[in-house]
């Protein structure tokens, strides 16, 4: 028999990886600067096209910029984390689900032991 079973997906940090991850939190970071900034240039024309009907629409863009303010804050955050962590430090990237087989006899709780991969620069380092 056949079952599925979630595997964790770790990478170890590497110069590489640390720089991939930093260019990665970059890139997302000016996105969300870009949209925030699409954000208030669109309530600003709305404001002087005299269209705000209420103040719901105008607390809709707030919402939203705030949002993405808090999105920031956690990116500036990981940036931080990231700089402290040391190499050879293990990150859980991802968990995903893996089919194992299951006979009679087999030890239930060997089964059930949480498996890991371990990923360093791109290739399988180490299957747990």
């Amino acid at each position: 028999m056949k079952i599925l079973q979630t595997v964790v997906v770790k990478q170890v940090l590497t110069e590489k990886s640390k720089q991939k991850l930093l260019d990665e939190y970059h890139a997302k970071k000016l996105q969300i600067q870009k949209e925030c900034d699409q954000l208030r240039f669109e309530m600003k024309k709305l404001e002087k096209a005299n269209r705000f009907q209420s103040n719901s629409l105008k607390n809709h863009f707030e919402k939203e910029v705030d949002m993405r303010q808090e999105k920031l804050k956690l990116l500036e955050f990981q940036i931080e984390q990231l700089h402290i962590l040391e190499l050879g430090s293990e990150l859980k990237e991802k968990e995903v689900q893996a089919i194992i087989d299951v006979n009679e006899g087999d030890r239930w709780d060997e089964l059930l032991n949480h498996k890991t991969i371990v990923i360093k620069d791109g290739i399988v380092d180490e299957i747990r």
